[in-house]
């Protein structure tokens, strides 16, 4: 019973530690100035992001390019018509992408 109890705790802590690393690279990325994951900050929640695009394969390529070269008009309602600035090159395209990965599978 010890060893299940210390497999299960090991298990779980490899699993938070990348989502704990993604929030890092956000905050470094200067992310959670407009978003956080639960709530509306400037821009939208990002469980909202993922809800929104779930199952919708072109969504990874369409957001990192939102991310990368910034915009408005897919969250306005939310925003208000806030824009979204860009991120690239400020921010290398490999954490643009591992961000978005992050998002998009909460």
């Amino acid at each position: 019973m010890k060893h299940i109890i210390s497999a299960a705790v090991l298990a779980s802590s490899l699993i938070a530690a990348p989502a704990m690393a993604d929030l890092a690279l956000a905050k470094k990325s200067g992310c959670l100035a407009c978003h956080s994951v639960e709530k509306k900050v400037v821009g939208p929640a990002w469980k909202d992001v993922a809800t929104k695009y779930k199952g919708d394969a072109g969504a990874r390529d369409a957001i990192i390019a939102k991310v990368k070269k910034g915009g408005k008009g897919n969250w306005t309602e939310v925003t208000g018509g806030i824009p979204m600035p860009p991120y690239s090159p400020r921010v290398a395209d490999a954490d643009i992408e591992t961000l978005v990965d992050f998002v998009l599978g909460l």
